[in-house]
Protein backbone atom coordinates (compact mmCIF):
# COMPACT_ATOMS: atom_id res chain seq x y z
CA UNK A 1 0.00 0.00 0.00
CA UNK A 2 2.49 2.94 -1.12
CA UNK A 3 1.10 6.25 -0.88
CA UNK A 4 1.73 9.19 -3.55
CA UNK A 5 4.05 11.62 -3.44
CA UNK A 6 1.32 14.03 -2.70
CA UNK A 7 -0.18 12.67 0.21
CA UNK A 8 2.66 11.34 2.36
CA UNK A 9 2.29 14.10 4.95
CA UNK A 10 -1.75 14.94 5.02
CA UNK A 11 -3.37 14.21 7.75
CA UNK A 12 -7.03 14.41 6.44
CA UNK A 13 -6.28 12.05 3.85
CA UNK A 14 -4.01 9.64 5.68
CA UNK A 15 -7.19 8.97 7.72
CA UNK A 16 -9.41 8.40 5.02
CA UNK A 17 -7.01 5.42 3.24
CA UNK A 18 -6.97 4.36 7.01
CA UNK A 19 -10.82 3.99 6.95
CA UNK A 20 -10.55 2.95 3.56
CA UNK A 21 -8.38 0.23 4.05
CA UNK A 22 -9.88 -0.91 7.19
CA UNK A 23 -13.34 -1.20 5.62
CA UNK A 24 -11.74 -2.94 2.84
CA UNK A 25 -10.44 -5.77 5.45
CA UNK A 26 -14.01 -5.96 7.48
CA UNK A 27 -15.90 -6.56 4.30
CA UNK A 28 -13.18 -9.32 2.91
CA UNK A 29 -13.53 -11.19 6.25
CA UNK A 30 -16.68 -10.86 6.94
CA UNK A 31 -17.23 -9.20 10.27
CA UNK A 32 -19.85 -6.93 10.56
CA UNK A 33 -19.58 -3.48 11.74
CA UNK A 34 -21.56 -4.16 15.17
CA UNK A 35 -18.78 -6.86 15.96
CA UNK A 36 -16.00 -4.46 14.68
CA UNK A 37 -17.28 -1.80 16.42
CA UNK A 38 -17.72 -3.35 19.78
CA UNK A 39 -14.47 -4.55 19.55
CA UNK A 40 -13.01 -1.94 20.16
CA UNK A 41 -15.25 -0.35 22.35
CA UNK A 42 -16.95 2.26 19.83
CA UNK A 43 -20.71 2.59 18.35
CA UNK A 44 -21.22 1.29 14.47
CA UNK A 45 -21.71 5.12 13.73
CA UNK A 46 -18.40 6.06 15.14
CA UNK A 47 -17.19 3.19 13.31
CA UNK A 48 -18.74 4.17 10.23
CA UNK A 49 -17.08 7.73 10.62
CA UNK A 50 -13.75 6.29 10.91
CA UNK A 51 -14.03 3.97 7.96
CA UNK A 52 -14.59 7.21 5.78
CA UNK A 53 -11.94 9.13 7.24
CA UNK A 54 -14.03 11.82 9.63
CA UNK A 55 -12.65 10.65 12.74
CA UNK A 56 -8.79 9.11 14.03
CA UNK A 57 -8.21 6.14 15.13
CA UNK A 58 -5.70 4.82 17.87
CA UNK A 59 -2.57 2.55 16.80
CA UNK A 60 -3.54 0.19 19.55
CA UNK A 61 -7.47 0.08 18.41
CA UNK A 62 -5.59 -0.49 14.55
CA UNK A 63 -4.00 -3.67 15.37
CA UNK A 64 -7.47 -4.97 17.39
CA UNK A 65 -9.52 -4.82 14.47
CA UNK A 66 -6.30 -6.97 11.79
CA UNK A 67 -6.38 -9.37 14.63
CA UNK A 68 -10.81 -9.54 14.45
CA UNK A 69 -10.05 -9.65 10.25
CA UNK A 70 -7.42 -12.18 10.58
CA UNK A 71 -4.70 -10.01 9.21
CA UNK A 72 -1.16 -11.58 9.75
CA UNK A 73 0.65 -10.25 7.42
CA UNK A 74 3.79 -8.53 8.90
CA UNK A 75 4.23 -6.09 5.89
CA UNK A 76 1.27 -5.58 5.52
CA UNK A 77 0.30 -4.80 9.33
CA UNK A 78 3.03 -2.28 9.72
CA UNK A 79 2.22 -0.77 6.52
CA UNK A 80 -1.16 0.38 7.93
CA UNK A 81 -0.11 0.79 11.40
CA UNK A 82 2.63 3.71 10.66
CA UNK A 83 0.22 5.10 8.43
CA UNK A 84 -2.32 5.31 11.76
CA UNK A 85 0.36 6.93 13.63
CA UNK A 86 1.22 9.09 11.14
CA UNK A 87 -2.60 10.08 10.53
CA UNK A 88 -2.29 11.04 14.45
CA UNK A 89 0.29 13.51 14.09
CA UNK A 90 -0.41 17.63 12.98
CA UNK A 91 0.88 18.86 9.45
CA UNK A 92 2.22 22.09 8.14
CA UNK A 93 -1.55 23.53 8.85
CA UNK A 94 -1.15 23.73 12.34
CA UNK A 95 0.92 26.57 12.03
CA UNK A 96 -2.09 28.56 10.62
CA UNK A 97 -4.94 26.63 12.96
CA UNK A 98 -6.19 30.38 13.48
CA UNK A 99 -6.28 31.52 9.99
CA UNK A 100 -8.95 29.64 8.51
CA UNK A 101 -12.45 28.34 9.47
CA UNK A 102 -12.34 24.67 10.79
CA UNK A 103 -14.54 23.86 8.27
CA UNK A 104 -12.02 25.05 5.27
CA UNK A 105 -8.94 22.94 7.17
CA UNK A 106 -10.04 19.57 5.87
CA UNK A 107 -9.93 21.26 2.09
CA UNK A 108 -6.16 22.51 1.97
CA UNK A 109 -5.25 18.59 3.68
CA UNK A 110 -7.31 17.63 0.62
CA UNK A 111 -6.36 20.64 -2.01
CA UNK A 112 -2.19 19.21 -1.80
CA UNK A 113 -2.90 15.95 -1.85
CA UNK A 114 -4.92 16.23 -5.17
CA UNK A 115 -3.49 15.26 -8.27
CA UNK A 116 -5.78 16.55 -10.44
CA UNK A 117 -8.18 19.86 -9.51
CA UNK A 118 -10.57 21.27 -11.60
CA UNK A 119 -12.47 24.09 -10.22
CA UNK A 120 -15.21 26.67 -12.12
CA UNK A 121 -14.76 30.66 -10.18
CA UNK A 122 -17.75 32.66 -10.49
CA UNK A 123 -16.54 36.34 -8.71
CA UNK A 124 -12.85 35.82 -7.90
CA UNK A 125 -9.35 34.58 -10.31
CA UNK A 126 -8.80 31.26 -7.95
CA UNK A 127 -7.15 31.35 -5.03
CA UNK A 128 -4.39 29.08 -6.49
CA UNK A 129 -3.35 31.38 -8.93
CA UNK A 130 -4.00 34.64 -7.19
CA UNK A 131 -1.36 37.14 -6.41
CA UNK A 132 -0.23 38.82 -3.18
CA UNK A 133 -1.46 42.02 -2.96
CA UNK A 134 -4.84 40.74 -5.16
CA UNK A 135 -5.02 37.75 -2.40
CA UNK A 136 -5.28 40.65 0.29
CA UNK A 137 -7.28 42.84 -1.50
CA UNK A 138 -9.71 39.94 -1.33
CA UNK A 139 -9.14 38.56 2.06
CA UNK A 140 -10.25 42.41 3.18
CA UNK A 141 -13.11 42.59 1.38
CA UNK A 142 -13.94 39.28 3.22
CA UNK A 143 -13.64 39.66 6.30
CA UNK A 144 -15.44 42.19 8.92
CA UNK A 145 -13.17 44.86 10.25
CA UNK A 146 -10.14 42.36 10.29
CA UNK A 147 -6.72 42.87 12.13
CA UNK A 148 -3.78 43.38 9.87
CA UNK A 149 -2.24 40.30 11.03
CA UNK A 150 -5.23 38.22 10.66
CA UNK A 151 -4.79 39.29 7.20
CA UNK A 152 -1.13 38.69 6.77
CA UNK A 153 -1.84 35.09 8.33
CA UNK A 154 -4.49 34.76 5.65
CA UNK A 155 -2.54 35.81 2.50
CA UNK A 156 0.46 33.80 4.19
CA UNK A 157 -1.65 30.62 4.06
CA UNK A 158 -3.24 30.77 0.11
CA UNK A 159 0.62 31.69 -1.07
CA UNK A 160 1.75 28.85 0.68
CA UNK A 161 -0.73 26.62 -0.91
CA UNK A 162 -0.02 27.57 -4.30
CA UNK A 163 3.43 25.57 -3.76
CA UNK A 164 1.89 22.36 -4.76
CA UNK A 165 1.32 23.91 -8.48
CA UNK A 166 5.55 24.73 -8.78
CA UNK A 167 6.83 21.50 -6.88
CA UNK A 168 8.66 18.36 -8.25
CA UNK A 169 5.58 16.73 -9.16
CA UNK A 170 3.02 19.47 -9.77
CA UNK A 171 -0.85 19.03 -9.43
CA UNK A 172 -2.46 19.61 -12.35
CA UNK A 173 -4.98 22.65 -12.16
CA UNK A 174 -7.69 23.20 -14.96
CA UNK A 175 -9.23 26.63 -14.03
CA UNK A 176 -12.41 27.83 -15.83
CA UNK A 177 -13.32 31.18 -14.92
CA UNK A 178 -15.96 33.52 -15.46
CA UNK A 179 -15.35 36.50 -17.75
CA UNK A 180 -16.79 38.79 -14.66
CA UNK A 181 -14.53 37.81 -12.56
CA UNK A 182 -11.75 39.04 -14.93
CA UNK A 183 -13.41 42.35 -15.42
CA UNK A 184 -13.87 42.99 -11.62
CA UNK A 185 -11.16 45.72 -10.50
CA UNK A 186 -10.21 43.76 -6.99
CA UNK A 187 -8.08 45.90 -5.03
CA UNK A 188 -8.16 48.76 -7.69
CA UNK A 189 -7.14 48.59 -11.67
CA UNK A 190 -3.78 48.33 -10.88
CA UNK A 191 -3.80 44.93 -8.99
CA UNK A 192 -5.88 43.80 -11.10
CA UNK A 193 -4.33 44.57 -14.02
CA UNK A 194 -1.06 42.87 -12.33
CA UNK A 195 -3.16 40.03 -11.22
CA UNK A 196 -4.30 39.07 -14.87
CA UNK A 197 -0.51 39.45 -16.31
CA UNK A 198 0.40 36.85 -13.69
CA UNK A 199 -2.86 34.56 -14.67
CA UNK A 200 -1.43 34.84 -18.29
CA UNK A 201 2.28 33.40 -17.04
CA UNK A 202 0.36 30.89 -14.82
CA UNK A 203 -1.84 29.42 -18.07
CA UNK A 204 2.06 28.80 -19.92
CA UNK A 205 2.46 26.56 -17.05
CA UNK A 206 2.20 22.92 -18.69
CA UNK A 207 0.44 21.49 -15.90
CA UNK A 208 -2.13 24.52 -15.67
CA UNK A 209 -4.88 25.00 -17.86
CA UNK A 210 -6.94 28.25 -17.99
CA UNK A 211 -10.32 28.63 -19.25
CA UNK A 212 -12.81 31.35 -19.33
CA UNK A 213 -16.64 31.42 -19.56
CA UNK A 214 -17.54 34.53 -21.71
CA UNK A 215 -20.37 36.75 -21.17
CA UNK A 216 -21.86 35.59 -24.87
CA UNK A 217 -22.02 32.24 -24.06
CA UNK A 218 -25.62 33.40 -21.88
CA UNK A 219 -26.83 30.74 -19.48
CA UNK A 220 -24.47 27.56 -18.98
CA UNK A 221 -23.62 24.61 -17.09
CA UNK A 222 -22.25 26.44 -13.76
CA UNK A 223 -25.45 28.44 -13.64
CA UNK A 224 -25.56 27.13 -9.68
CA UNK A 225 -22.04 28.73 -9.02
CA UNK A 226 -18.27 28.30 -7.81
CA UNK A 227 -17.37 24.19 -7.26
CA UNK A 228 -14.05 22.73 -7.26
CA UNK A 229 -13.81 18.84 -8.09
CA UNK A 230 -10.73 17.23 -6.68
CA UNK A 231 -8.91 13.97 -7.86
CA UNK A 232 -6.48 11.84 -5.62
CA UNK A 233 -3.96 9.20 -7.00
CA UNK A 234 -4.66 6.43 -3.86
CA UNK A 235 -7.45 4.08 -5.18
CA UNK A 236 -8.83 4.23 -2.04
CA UNK A 237 -9.50 8.10 -2.52
CA UNK A 238 -13.20 9.06 -4.45
CA UNK A 239 -13.30 11.84 -6.22
CA UNK A 240 -14.32 14.99 -4.11
CA UNK A 241 -16.73 17.91 -5.31
CA UNK A 242 -16.45 20.57 -3.04
CA UNK A 243 -19.09 23.53 -2.57
CA UNK A 244 -18.17 26.43 -0.57
CA UNK A 245 -20.94 28.59 1.42
CA UNK A 246 -20.90 31.76 3.48
CA UNK A 247 -20.33 30.14 6.73
CA UNK A 248 -20.01 26.58 5.27
CA UNK A 249 -18.87 24.05 2.91
CA UNK A 250 -19.75 21.04 1.38
CA UNK A 251 -18.25 17.87 0.63
CA UNK A 252 -19.52 15.60 -2.11
CA UNK A 253 -18.38 12.07 -3.15
CA UNK A 254 -21.13 10.00 -3.61
CA UNK A 255 -21.16 8.36 -7.14
CA UNK A 256 -24.66 10.81 -8.19
CA UNK A 257 -23.15 13.52 -6.96
CA UNK A 258 -19.91 12.83 -8.83
CA UNK A 259 -21.56 12.22 -11.74
CA UNK A 260 -23.46 15.59 -11.49
CA UNK A 261 -20.72 17.69 -10.89
CA UNK A 262 -18.29 16.04 -13.52
CA UNK A 263 -20.74 16.12 -16.05
CA UNK A 264 -21.13 20.04 -14.82
CA UNK A 265 -17.68 20.59 -15.43
CA UNK A 266 -17.11 18.99 -18.94
CA UNK A 267 -19.83 21.02 -20.24
CA UNK A 268 -18.56 24.03 -18.64
CA UNK A 269 -15.07 23.46 -20.72
CA UNK A 270 -16.98 22.52 -23.74
CA UNK A 271 -19.05 25.38 -23.42
CA UNK A 272 -16.02 27.99 -22.81
CA UNK A 273 -13.48 29.87 -24.90
CA UNK A 274 -10.92 27.35 -25.75
CA UNK A 275 -7.00 27.91 -23.63
CA UNK A 276 -6.08 29.96 -26.95
CA UNK A 277 -9.05 32.12 -27.18
CA UNK A 278 -8.82 32.42 -23.20
CA UNK A 279 -5.44 33.77 -23.39
CA UNK A 280 -6.41 36.27 -26.09
CA UNK A 281 -9.43 37.51 -23.88
CA UNK A 282 -7.53 38.27 -20.92
CA UNK A 283 -4.99 40.34 -22.98
CA UNK A 284 -8.00 42.62 -23.86
CA UNK A 285 -9.25 43.39 -20.64
CA UNK A 286 -5.57 43.97 -19.41
CA UNK A 287 -5.89 46.68 -22.16
CA UNK A 288 -9.27 47.88 -21.49
CA UNK A 289 -9.35 47.96 -17.57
Amino acid sequence: MALGAHSASRPTVRRRIVGAQLRRLREASGVSRRTAAGSIGVGESKLGRIEVGRTGLEEHDVKQLLELYGIHDAQERDALLALAREANRPGWLQEFSGAMPAWFRPYVDLEEAAQVIRTYEVQFIPGLLQTEDYTRAVVRHGLADPSEDEVTRRVELRLRRQRILTAPNPTRLWAVIDEAALWRPIGGSDVARAQLRALLDSARLQNITVQVMPFRVGGHAGEAGAFTILRFPEPELHDIAYVEQLTGAMYLERDDDMDHYGAAMERLCVQSASPEESMDLISKIIREL
